[in-house]
């Protein structure tokens, strides 16, 4: 990594021919700009997730480190490039009153005529289409996880203010539930009556699935309390008996459905990388999460997107107390498994 202090963007787009020269490779190959804004504190974690997502999607990587507005205008890089991946780095911090102006910096480094996604890896605006930054990229990406304090509440202002492109990590985080889901009711057609999500008190992920469940099932989703960690049960009440999946290690999870043997399923909690992975390999409207996030701010609005109490013992109570035994077995079978073949499993689920 080559650093430079006080400089411009002229000489970080002149640092980046001189060091695909000095590599011997001077066209570029890249397919997408990524820009990452975070602050200093995961700033280095942040560029390790773009460096790993890269190595799928070969890009343009722009860290910003937004410091304080106040004092002297003044713009510090670290660029780069290989270290086992393809594409570009570079990690540019900001200080004093360009901070209120990051789009000036980073449009001239763009790549032309390709894709512009932007992340922010912590706290990002409530509307991410309105911002600068956010202005400049095709897909925008905000994760209301990684948010310190209100996470419900800035996912439910991202629902809001959803556009074209908008997204959020805390929707990947639930694609192997959804799919699960979706298989096991392909299996079982029969009409589904009412639903159950089970997580700890403060999930995006699990306020996400809740309101994809009724939009799409058009049933009432009641939304319980457990220890974790994230998603521990979704139950489809059906005519036929209850589908249920339920994973409470994290690792694995139990797949349950009327007049089929109880399976486990993979569906590990993923990283940062895997998730950011996964958003990259698409770069047109999510047409799905569109309507989530509009039954969602409808919930809301109807007063129906409330977590209720802790459900007893993590469970849904709205099994019978002989499918609730017969349950209690499979999950303690399958967290016997799971520590069985722990790290031994691969490409699991969210």
């Amino acid at each position: 990594m080559i650093e430079l202090l006080d400089t411009t963007s002229a000489a970080i787009a002149s640092e980046f021919v001189r060091a695909r020269r000095n590599a011997g490779s001077p066209a570029m190959g890249m397919i997408m700009t990524l820009i990452i804004v975070a602050d200093e504190a995961s700033s280095e974690e942040a560029m390790r997730v773009g460096r790993s997502a890269a190595r799928e999607h070969p890009a343009r990587i722009l860290g910003l480190m937004l410091n304080s507005p106040r004092g002297q205008s003044r713009v510090d890089a670290r660029v780069g490039i290989g270290s086992g991946i393809t594409g570009e780095r570079a990690l540019i911090e900001l200080t004093g009153e360009v901070v209120k102006h990051p789009e000036s910096v980073v449009l001239p480094l763009l790549l032309p005529d390709s894709p512009v996604v932007i992340w922010w890896a912590g706290n990002a605006p409530a509307n991410p289409t309105a911002d600068p930054l956010g202005a400049l990229a095709t897909r925008r990406i905000t994760d209301a996880a990684s948010m310190r304090t209100a996470k419900g509440r800035a996912m439910l202002n991202q629902c809001s203010s959803y556009a074209p492109g908008n997204t959020d990590l805390a929707w990947t985080r639930i694609t192997g539930w959804r799919a699960l889901l979706a298989a096991a009711l392909d299996q079982h057609p029969g009409k589904v009556l009412s639903a159950t999500v089970v997580a700890e008190r403060v999930s995006p992920s699990a306020d996400l699935l809740s309101a994809w469940l009724a939009d799409r099932l058009r049933v009432d989703v009641s939304r319980r309390n457990s220890d974790g960690p994230g998603i521990t049960d979704v139950v489809l009440n059906t005519q036929h008996g209850d589908i249920s999946l339920v994973r409470y290690d994290g690792k694995l999870a139990t797949l349950s459905s009327p007049g089929q043997p109880d399976r486990p399923v993979a569906l590990k909690r993923r990283g940062l990388d895997e998730l950011l992975s996964e958003e990259l390999r698409r770069l047109d409207p999510d047409d799905v999460y569109a309507a989530t996030a509009r039954r969602m701010v409808k919930l809301a609005e109807d007063g129906k997107l409330k977590t209720s109490k802790r459900a007893s013992g993590g469970k849904a109570t709205r099994r019978s107390k002989k499918s609730a035994q017969a349950h209690d077995a499979t999950a303690e079978s399958a967290k016997e498994t799971a520590k069985a073949t722990a790290g031994q499993t691969a490409g699991e689920g969210a």
